[in-house]
């Protein structure tokens, strides 16, 4: 039984589709992994930004706290390309063990405390802040 001549060019069509769409996926993975080696660790507070930290013009690692309301403390340590809390007086102390973030795909989040640390790649658009659903 013979195969049509269509249904073998729309076969090899159909493959070479899904080979460019698989070759665009890798080189933006590919991109953006590379953009995430220059991100700025933004801290918020209360909502609002209180602190704004290029990640990859850190040269030395250094700790910093952060004081809120009603006496509350995080301890923050900046090393070069990542940043986490390293000590926190919440209850759960969840900000703590999540570790450090070098990729702006996870919040760093204190709820308690109402911290929140976001990191940007280098030519991300401004906003006003965390959004609903990181806050």
């Amino acid at each position: 039984m013979k195969t049509p001549k269509n249904v073998i060019t729309a076969a090899i069509l159909i493959t070479a589709f899904l080979l460019l769409v698989t070759a665009g996926c890798v080189l933006f993975l590919l991109a953006a992994r590379k953009d995430s080696d220059a991100c700025t660790a933004e801290i918020y507070q209360d909502g609002k930004r209180i602190l704004s930290i290029p990640l990859d013009r850190v040269s030395e690692t250094y700790t910093l706290d952060i004081r809120g309301k009603d006496g509350c403390v995080n301890r923050i340590e900046v090393r070069p390309g990542s940043i986490g809390v390293v000590y926190a007086d919440c209850p759960d102390r969840l900000c703590v063990r999540q570790g450090f973030v070098s990729s702006p795909s996870v919040p760093v989040t204190c709820l308690p405390n109402r911290l929140v640390i976001l990191l940007r790649s280098r030519g991300a658009a401004d906003d006003a802040g965390p959004d609903a659903i990181t806050y």
